[in-house]
């Protein structure tokens, strides 16, 4: 399918038919106005590994090592970090805690739409649809603060 297409069949609700229009919106201006923010900030971009968690670390000699690099990308740090614990970020040397900031609600946004999908499989999805809507509605109130 075209991508412009399914954007377009997206903002109809055909691939996300159970999420109400309102909510529809808010997720889709939250996903373009976060995608906006990181990609604009002007730091510089590294290879990434995409979604780290510990269950893709191990322990190596040498330190502790990704692995499954499926969704490996190139990208700001704070977008990796943004996965982690906060306390991760909290000592990250170099981390633009703002951006950081920015980047956990685009990956809450992002995991949020994926649980909205039509065809989304993931185990009590739809639960954590509804409770990652609310919580994105308190992490984007409180993003001028």
């Amino acid at each position: 399918m075209n991508p412009a297409r399914r954007r377009s069949t997206a903002n109809r609700g055909t691939l996300t038919p159970e999420l109400a229009a309102s909510d529809r919106v808010f997720l889709a201006s939250t996903l373009n106005r976060m995608r906006r923010a990181v990609t604009e900030s002007g730091r510089p971009e590294q290879l990434l590994h995409g979604e780290p968690h510990p269950g893709n670390l191990i322990s190596t000699r040498t330190g502790p090592l990704f692995i499954d690099f499926e969704t490996c990308c190139r990208g700001l740090i704070e977008f990796d970090l943004a996965h982690a614990p906060d306390d991760v970020g909290d000592h990250y040397p170099g981390a633009d805690h703002r951006l950081l900031k920015d980047c956990r609600t685009l990956v809450l946004s992002m995991i949020t739409a994926w649980r909205w999908d039509r065809d989304d499989q993931f185990p009590d999805g739809h639960r954590l649809g509804i409770e990652w809507l609310s919580q994105l509605r308190t992490a984007t109130s409180n993003l001028d603060g």
